[in-house]
């Protein structure tokens, strides 16, 4: 048995503070041994467990290059039948773009096939397990459910939340899917072995973002015919000034008074802006704003944080219509989430 590691860590130089704190991690392993090869593969949130099928020898070759916190791009070699157990749900959603041999992944509600030239879109927690047929190479792109979210906040103007339904398969013979492989392909070279990608980061930063605006524009999804729509007419001013100070003053008392001053407009217009703007009020933004953030703790929490503690936390002293309002809004009562 033999196994190989080697870690490299770059700081991004200059550019914005986002760039300016950017940093790029690059992590090499080699061997044969499918415990290894767990370690590897498992995230701190969702552990892996490998396996080879019938005890057969295996082998693997796996380069990741972390971009901040939030993107992963990998390369990837297999060799034997391997199994994969996902032991917990990851937060990631991750596309496989394979260039030899087979995997099957099993979905929520049928079994999806990797083959070459057909990519395979695997959003946060749809898969619990794969079946990769070495020789297996594949390039991959792990990007945290979180950032999508925010990528498809910033195109909407409005709060997302919940699953983006990807297709599973995507062609990589031709159009959107051509040019993924090879903006992942491209990161992922430019960015491995100290690449030019790692003196760059606002370039590295904006292949990761075109990469994902790619999926979420020419990838079919739950958003495909909203985003297929001539874009809306920006917000004025003083809805955006309105959204912002929400933000900043979520967990606070705030008033539609508070906010229309903060807005530096009258109740009234506030109000006109937000039904023209947002087809909805400026409280019930707020309302939603923070049910989100209430979900979002639910999900992160140990379970030692009781429910109405996270309810009173964002304003809602009324369990009851909080557990409706949040059933109707994420499919499940908040007990449920909390237990995931």
């Amino acid at each position: 048995m033999s196994v190989k590691s080697h870690i490299h860590n770059n700081g991004g130089l200059t550019g914005n503070l986002a760039a300016q704190s950017m940093l790029f991690r690059e992590t090499a392993h080699s061997g044969t041994d499918p415990d290894e090869l767990s370690e590897i593969l498992s995230t701190p949130n969702s552990p892996i467990k490998v396996a080879a099928e019938g005890n057969m020898p295996i082998a693997y070759r796996c380069n990741f290059v972390s971009v901040g916190e939030e993107v992963t791009v990998a390369d990837c070699t297999y060799e034997g039948t391997i199994l994969i157990r996902r032991e917990a749900p990851s937060d990631r959603m991750i596309v496989f773009l394979p260039m030899e041999g087979n995997a099957s992944f099993e979905g929520m509600r049928e079994q999806i096939y990797s083959v070459p030239a057909r990519g395979t879109i695997l959003e946060a927690g749809r898969a619990a397990g794969a079946r990769l047929f070495g020789p297996r190479r594949h390039f991959g792109l792990f990007v945290d459910q979180a950032k999508i979210v925010s990528h498809l906040t910033h195109m909407f103007e409005r709060t997302i939340s919940g699953d983006i339904d990807f297709h599973p398969h995507i062609d990589l013979t031709t159009g959107p899917g051509l040019v993924l492989q090879q903006l992942v392909s491209s990161l992922h070279r430019g960015l491995s072995g100290n690449g030019p990608l790692q003196r760059s980061p606002l370039a590295a930063g904006s292949l990761c973002d075109a990469a994902i605006y790619l999926l979420l524009e020419a990838c079919p999804n739950r958003y495909s015919n909203e985003l297929a729509l001539p874009a809306p007419t920006p917000a004025p001013r003083h809805v955006k000034w309105a959204i912002d100070f929400m933000q900043e003053h979520i967990a606070e008392p705030i008033s539609l008074n508070d906010i229309a001053m903060a807005a530096k407009v009258s109740v009234r217009t506030l109000q006109q802006g937000f039904r023209q703007f947002r087809d909805t009020t400026p409280m019930a933004y707020l309302q939603e704003l923070r049910m989100v953030a209430a979900h979002r703790d639910l999900l992160e929490s140990d379970t030692k944080q009781g429910i109405a503690d996270v309810a009173l936390r964002w304003g809602f002293t009324h369990l009851g219509r909080f557990a409706a309002e949040y059933r109707k809004r994420f499919g499940q009562l908040p007990s449920q989430t909390l237990k995931r």
